[in-house]
């Protein structure tokens, strides 16, 4: 059988090139490099197409079961012998295709049969194949947002032989395009948005553009169900994280969350964790999922979903499953009908569709109050800590799962300086290996023997630092009261610093001398100093019998007038 042969080609954004050989009844890619080959049979080519890509020319190749094939790294010169191999062989023409090169960041988008093309002054600029999107949601009033499906694992040749699987041409490199947007204002018809001519359906209503871009692509791409195939639906959901409410969506293999401005699609075997908790208010049950990949909402990745049900809230629900398929397929795991609490049953249908344990919190620890939640903060976001049995779990936001195998140690410890010091501590989680530390502030103080037991119980290190603080303060409170004592022995008065000093106390020595200024400076009738002799006492004492009289009037207005400082001679 004649073939033709091209070496260095790569499929599919592959990170190694392969040798592709060319047949009658179809084609085929090997990695150079060894491992799984690819092929394509002959009935399976729709369309091909010829143009300028990363590693030199392209070859796609639209499948009629809607997939897509790329091969690349031929030369220009290739061009003449493929043309004649797919017309020749497989009635297909070769369609040269050039990409516009402007770089202009708005054009028309056009909805193909296999891939979403944005078109620059009506050439292709870059193209989106369904196969690679795994989400879109409105993201404003004319926005919209494409998710990109995520590698779920690095293969030998880039390529995993499942050709219409999602996330394949992610493997190809270390950086990957996980979203784009699109702004699309105005209204128009669904011919239009599919990329037919304007006016061509006059009796077509039209709709606001992005909504129906949003609904074209949604059922191009493959993404959302079909109300025929939900097991379940249980309506508005309250989520602490991300914070809403949602509808939920089971279907067979994956579940839906249905917001007003976001949606996403999650398969179950992303679960890697499911736990129930109850809320220490008595009143509200919390369901936990954890998830890798995480939930992505823009730049804001959720590793956990939180959702919040009411203790009392009954519900009764028939699953749309048929007698056949819970005897067959989920025997043992669902029930045709149930009518318990609501969130027992979101519980009972996650645990049987995902086939994931549930996890509760630890029976072997309880807070002074019988809960199994621990009221506290990490830094200034307030929640809930539980102990699992193998893990620490903090809810709603930031959802913090810390397992005990990763714990080097636990530390409980104090703020200093704090008003609630004496009635609450902080646990401090250090990791293994250098991984950083959590620490859960302002829990009450009436819960740390419980903790500090378990923790022991569970093997994990402790330091209790609130112990040693304790004692260092009893230690330097009896060196006070001992040095208090010592003091009042000799003094009648303990010394209390500068609070004596608020009171009024005498000073001796100024009142001493005070007075005596006083007495010589402002009392009419003021003594000596005795600062002269006899002789001057006797000539005063004369002096002052002969003028008596004047003396009488002169003292009066001396009495009226201010007194004159006396001046102090040495």
């Amino acid at each position: 059988m004649p073939s033709e042969s091209f070496d260095n080609i790569y499929l599919d954004l592959s990170k190694e090139n392969g040798k592709c050989r060319f047949a009658e009844n179809g084609l085929g890619w090997k990695p150079a490099g060894g491992g799984d080959a690819f092929t394509l049979d002959q009935s399976n080519i729709a369309n091909a197409h010829w143009s300028r890509a990363a590693k030199g020319y392209e070859v796609k190749i639209l499948q009629r079961n809607s997939g897509i094939t790329q091969l690349d790294g031929f030369q220009q010169e290739d061009y003449e012998r493929l043309s004649k191999i797919f017309k020749n062989w497989y009635s297909t023409n070769l369609e040269n295709k050039e990409h516009s090169l402007r770089g202009w960041n708005w054009g028309k988008t056009e909805f193909g049969k296999a891939e979403l093309t944005f078109n620059v002054q009506n050439r292709p600029s870059f193209e989106v194949p369904y196969s690679e999107i795994s989400n879109t949601n409105l993201a404003g009033r004319n926005e919209i947002a494409i998710e990109f499906a995520l590698a779920e694992g690095d293969k030998t040749n880039g390529h995993n032989g499942a050709s219409s699987g999602k996330g394949k041409r992610a493997l190809a490199g270390k950086d990957q395009l996980v979203e784009m947007r699109f702004y699309i204002p105005g209204t128009t018809t669904r011919k239009e948005a599919e990329g037919g001519e304007a006016g061509s359906d006059a009796d077509e209503e039209a709709k606001n553009a992005v909504t129906l871009f949003y609904d074209t692509l949604i059922e191009k791409a493959d993404i959302g169900e079909t109300a025929g195939d939900t097991i379940a639906t249980f309506l508005d959901v309250l989520h602490l994280t991300p914070r809403g409410r949602f509808d939920i969506d089971m279907y067979d293999a994956s579940f839906r969350l249905r917001g007003k401005t976001y949606d996403y699609k999650l398969q179950y075997e992303h679960i890697k964790k499911f736990m129930v908790l109850p809320k220490p208010d008595d009143l509200h049950f919390m369901l936990c999922i954890g998830l890798d990949p995480p939930l992505r909402q823009g730049q804001t990745r959720y590793p956990f979903i939180v959702m919040q049900f009411k203790q009392d809230e009954e519900v009764t629900l028939d699953l749309n499953l048929s007698e056949e398929q819970l005897n067959g397929k989920y025997k043992d795991k669902l029930l045709g009908h149930y009518e318990q609490p609501l969130h027992q049953v979101v519980t009972y249908i996650f645990k049987g569709l995902a086939n994931k344990k549930v996890t509760t919190p630890a029976k072997d620890f309880t807070t002074h109050r019988q809960q199994y939640g621990i009221k506290c903060s990490i830094k200034a976001s307030e929640g809930f800590l539980y102990c699992l049995e193998k893990a620490f779990m903090f809810v709603p936001k930031p959802a913090t799962y810390i397992s005990y195998e990763q714990t080097q140690s636990v530390t409980f410890s104090r703020v200093g300086g704090a008003v609630s010091a004496l009635s609450t501590f902080d646990i401090t989680v250090l990791l293994k290996n250098g991984a950083g530390s959590s620490q859960f502030s302002n829990i009450n103080r009436e819960d740390l023997k419980a903790l500090e037991d378990f923790f022991k119980l569970k093997g994990l290190r402790v330091k209790n630092e609130i112990d040693e603080d304790a004692n260092l303060l009893a230690a330097a409170m009896r060196d006070e009261v001992m040095d208090s004592s010592e003091e009042e022995v000799v003094g009648p008065k303990a010394d209390r610093g500068s609070a004596d000093e608020d009171e009024e106390s005498v000073d001796d020595d100024f009142r001493a001398e005070s007075d005596s200024d006083v007495a010589e400076e402002y009392d009419s009738n003021h003594e000596s100093d005795g600062s002269g002799s006899q002789e001057s006492d006797v000539d005063n004492q004369v002096d002052d019998d002969e003028d008596d009289d004047d003396d009488d009037e002169e003292g009066d207005k001396e009495a009226k007038a201010p007194p004159k400082k006396k001046k102090k001679t040495a």
